[in-house]
């Protein structure tokens, strides 16, 4: 199996979850800006949209979309530990947190305050979505230590999306236990393990 991903990349949270189950695979690093891999291939022969991450099986499938893939690397562990079993309550929560990084999120950073040419009117209602979002999850936090509850793929995907404050310079200051969250996370050892991995810490 092959995980194509760009470092700090929402595909950080597959990364993040085949390491948590220890399972095998092979990290293929993508230039995202001229969307070509390492060897000069064009990335769109892979992903049309041009888009990480793309999980590549063994038999040349090519699958995509984020909490679609964390869903499927989840149930590849016997227990299904990382997202609980189908129809219990633990996977209804768990998916419902994947729905709400994805399109609350995810989709409210991206792209618009990766790109310059985004509208100052834009960037402001986008931080200000952001806050009440980051307000949201301050209080879940002051709850609960993980995002469903307990652990799941659905905290892979969340760190891997809230740790764009870093690259992006969006103080978190206001928000103690969402910032504890992101500490926590970080201290995972799939996490720092996939952090070294893709060269966004030594």
């Amino acid at each position: 199996m092959k995980l194509y991903y760009s470092p700090g990349a929402c595909s950080l949270a597959v990364h993040i979850a085949l390491r948590e189950l220890g399972l095998p695979f092979e990290a293929v690093a993508v230039d995202l800006v001229k969307h070509h891999l390492e060897n000069g291939a064009s990335y769109y022969d892979i992903s049309p949209r041009g888009y990480v991450p793309v999980l590549e099986f063994d038999n040349g499938a090519r699958h995509s979309e984020v909490a679609a893939l964390l869903q499927y690397v989840a149930d590849q562990e016997p227990e299904q530990a990382l997202i609980g079993r189908v129809g219990s309550e633990r996977r209804l929560t768990v998916t419902e947190a994947l729905a709400f990084v994805a399109t609350e999120l995810h989709k409210v950073f991206s792209p618009w305050l990766w790109h310059k040419e985004t509208a100052d009117s834009t960037r402001a209602t986008v931080r200000e979505k952001l806050t009440a979002r980051f307000a949201e999850l301050d209080r879940r936090f002051a709850q609960r230590d993980f995002i469903a509850g307990a652990y799941s793929v659905a905290d892979a995907y969340a760190f891997a999306i809230l740790n764009w404050v870093n690259f992006l310079s969006i103080p978190i200051a206001a928000y103690p236990n969402l910032k504890a969250y992101l500490t926590r996370m970080s201290s995972r050892p799939a996490v720092q393990a996939a952090l070294r991995a893709e060269g966004l810490v030594r």
